[in-house]
């Protein structure tokens, strides 16, 4: 039989072949968790086929141990692993680790899971073998995948809840959502429907988390609800995956090699034939690109918001229109501040000649508290006596408010009502439908009955102006889902520029245009989607070796023509950065020379570099 052996070496990562005792015929299946030995070590496996003939000549040593009675993989789940390993040049046990939860010995005893069908011993597994295509796919011709695009006034949750139990009808429904309190939510909107719900995050107790990922394989209709590891469950039946606020940054595995459940879950449905359902306020630039090309069929929600935008006054947090609209708000019902920005003052300005206020070690100061001196947000410094470098005066102004500044200024503008702060280590779940003062900042606000009479989004130019390529997407997203917490007669009340493109998209709930223009600006400077990215984090000594080696490696024809590499790029740690650029085309070819690379090195014995294919951000 094959294995799939956790060696723990990285250029180590094919299948490997064992014999079987004969007190394990009944019980070595495809997908059990074996214990085998390894250059003179004993460690752990998964079978992935089994058959009459080795692969290879010579003496097989002898499976050593059955480590579970269960199924843990299918043939499906391992051939899935196998394609996200080399589109993400890992080895597959990278890949794994996150795919399929510690075993717990106490639920290993228990016998009332279901032993899903595996391979007989004479059938062979095509896993490691698998192109990109096959699998289920010819059998289900007619799969979709489209984008559903949240309306306002109606909770998120209880809108992925409706979209689940329709998709019912055809079998089985994964749903992956950002978090867990994102999971929580559509769990509590799930309970009246009449099938069993699962939950499966990497926060369960250890436990139960690997016992409802083996509940996961009983032959019933079911929706498993789960963060993004669970888009790996082997779950039977499963007709339908729902990605719940696709293009937020939490659906990217933080450890290597950094996979994204969005790309995971296309590349289960292009092997398996699930239909995708993307859901979300705003689409992501790959999901929009896949829009704009006919791929992904866009369901938009037609409303109208009431929105009124007002031009920011210099220096002020809110404009003067914009008090008589929260005052007559604020006698309907709680208003919600929105604040880019945690903190107190994240930037420190002389107030006479408004120059930046800058430590010796060139980090920018700030002010954590009201009563607390000027820190440098690098070294950490404190400036007790601070003094401007160029006009030497004293006097201070804090640009860049943070929320708990912002909450200052408000409640004194708004005497007489309740403030309710809802940001970093405070966060609110919900709050009463009462006048009241709601600051927050993005993923924090809270929920309210019936809605609240007005959404002001202070500085609503600070969501976009953030430096990464995310940030234009991110803005969108956050604005909306803000906006959509309003009543049904409530406002939305942005300080920004009324010629934004975002006062009329949030107006019509329309990001159509939004989502075009964005992607038009991409394609006329070649970023992503419209080009694959990789980035690669390298030590700073090697750094101008790897990349001339890279350049040459072009030069040769061993990587594609379109390749282009920016770097490296020093950043901490005693590391360096390269961004690889290469045409759609080529990704393959690329990915495919990073994995062969990386393996290299570590036959080398070298240290391993970093490899996040398609990151998150540049």
């Amino acid at each position: 039989m094959q294995v799939r052996v956790d060696t723990g070496v990285f250029h180590l990562d094919g299948l490997y072949d064992y014999m079987v005792p004969e007190k394990f015929t009944e019980s070595a299946k495809v997908g059990i968790r074996v214990q085998v030995p390894f250059s003179n070590r004993e460690v752990e496996g998964i079978i992935v086929a089994r058959g009459d003939e080795p692969d290879r000549g010579g003496n097989l040593k002898f499976v050593t141990k059955i480590l579970s009675p269960h199924t843990v993989a299918t043939v499906e789940s391992l051939d899935l692993i196998n394609h996200v390993s080399k589109d993400y040049a890992c080895n597959p046990w990278d890949v794994i680790r996150s795919a399929i939860p510690p075993r717990v010995a106490s639920v290993d005893k228990k016998s009332q899971f279901f032993q899903t069908p595996s391979l007989g011993e004479g059938e062979p597994s095509n896993v490691g073998n698998t192109q990109r295509g096959s699998g289920r796919l010819s059998d289900q011709p007619d799969r979709s995948m489209s984008f559903f695009q949240f309306a306002p006034l109606i909770p998120s949750a209880e809108q992925v809840a409706s979209v689940a139990s329709k998709a019912l009808k055809q079998g089985s429904v994964l749903i992956i959502a950002p978090d867990d309190k994102d999971v929580e939510q559509i769990i509590e909107a799930l309970k009246s429907v009449e099938v069993a719900v699962l939950k499966l995050t990497s926060s369960m107790p250890r436990d139960e988390r690997y016992e409802s990922f083996l509940e996961c394989q009983n032959q019933i209709l079911k929706i498993v609800v789960g963060t993004r590891s669970s888009v790996f469950a082997p779950i039977d039946n499963l007709s339908t995956i729902l990605v719940y606020k696709e293009s937020s940054s939490d659906h990217y595995e933080i450890r290597s090699p950094g996979w994204n459940s969005r790309a995971v879950a296309m590349i289960r449905s292009e092997l398996q034939g699930q239909n995708i359902v993307f859901l979300g306020y705003s689409p992501s630039v790959e999901v929009a690109l896949l829009i704009d090309s006919g791929k992904v069929v866009f369901r938009p929600h037609a409303a109208e918001v009431k929105t009124i935008s007002f031009t920011p006054d210099s220096g002020t947090l809110l404009p003067g229109r914009i008090f008589s609209e929260i005052r007559n708000a604020l006698k309907d019902g709680p208003v919600l501040f929105l604040a880019a920005r945690k903190g107190y003052g994240n930037a420190l300005l002389c107030s006479h000649c408004r120059n930046i206020a800058r430590c010796e070690c060139g980090g920018r100061l700030h002010v954590g508290a009201k009563s607390t001196p000027p820190t440098c947000a690098h070294c950490g410094e404190i400036f007790n006596q601070w003094k401007c470098k160029f006009c030497n005066r004293n006097t201070q102004y804090l640009a860049g408010r943070g929320i708990e500044r912002a909450s200052e200024e408000i409640s004194r503008a708004f005497p007489g009502y309740p403030v309710v702060f809802s940001a970093g280590d405070v966060i609110k779940e919900n709050v009463e439908n009462r006048p009241s003062l709601i600051l927050s900042t993005p993923g924090a606000q809270p929920k309210v009955q019936g809605g609240y009479a007005a959404v002001v989004i202070l500085d609503a130019m600070r969501f976009f102006s953030h430096t990464d390529l995310r940030s234009q997407e991110r803005a969108r997203e956050i604005i909306f889902e803000s906006v959509s917490l309003l009543s049904k007669n409530g406002k939305a009340l942005l300080v920004i520029d009324s010629d934004h493109p975002i006062v009329p998209a949030v107006t019509r709930w329309n990001v159509v245009t939004l989502m075009k223009r964005e992607l038009s600006e991409r394609r006329e400077i070649n970023l992503p989607p419209f080009v694959s990215s990789a980035v690669l984090l390298v030590p700073e000594s090697e750094a101008a070796s790897i990349s001339s080696g890279l350049r040459r490696a072009c030069n040769e024809g061993r990587l594609p023509d379109s390749l282009l590499i920016y770097g490296p790029t020093p950043v901490a740690k005693n590391q360096s950065k390269l961004v690889l650029h290469a045409s759609i085309s080529d990704s393959k070819d690329l990915y495919s020379f990073l994995l062969e690379f990386q393996k290299k090195r570590s036959i080398s014995k070298k240290e391993l570099v970093t490899i996040r294919v398609e990151p998150y951000s540049l």
